[in-house]
């Protein structure tokens, strides 16, 4: 067999616990090969398989996703998936840029916060239905 590494030599290059490799064995995202005495080793295809894996994981996909785009020799082949993956992550930034901004406006408003006519405003768009006047 070809120079190889362990499970615990794997983890420890990626400073991931050997539980988590066993996690995604398990979730179909590694197929080790296995030495004759049954240990899993781990070669260089596995490596560049668990940087594709942290990578993808940054990038905020699940498991579930991953294991789909890691199903064919290339993550193209699920361009659909990337693009659903895409639009969630639009609505994140903005969501986030929206919650940026509303603390920037109180850090710099001269108003107390319950006199801030913006605050007030963005108060009360999230109440269903509207006040109800009283």
């Amino acid at each position: 067999m070809k120079s190889s590494l362990t499970i615990g030599e794997l983890a420890a290059r990626f400073g991931l616990p050997a539980h988590v490799l066993r996690h995604w064995e398990n979730a179909g995202l590694l197929a080790p090969a296995r030495h004759e005495s049954g240990h899993r080793r781990y070669g260089d295809a596995d490596l560049r398989r668990v940087a594709m894996i942290l990578m993808g994981k940054e990038a905020g996909l699940s498991l579930r996703t991953l294991a789909e785009l890691l199903s064919t020799g290339d993550p193209m082949d699920h361009a659909d998936l990337l693009k659903e993956h895409l639009a969630v992550l639009d609505r994140r930034i903005a969501e986030a840029q929206a919650a940026k901004s509303l603390i920037e406006h109180a850090l710099s408003c001269p108003h107390d916060f319950g006199d801030c006519p913006h605050a007030r405003e963005r108060i009360e768009s999230r109440i269903p239905g509207g006040l109800t006047g009283s």
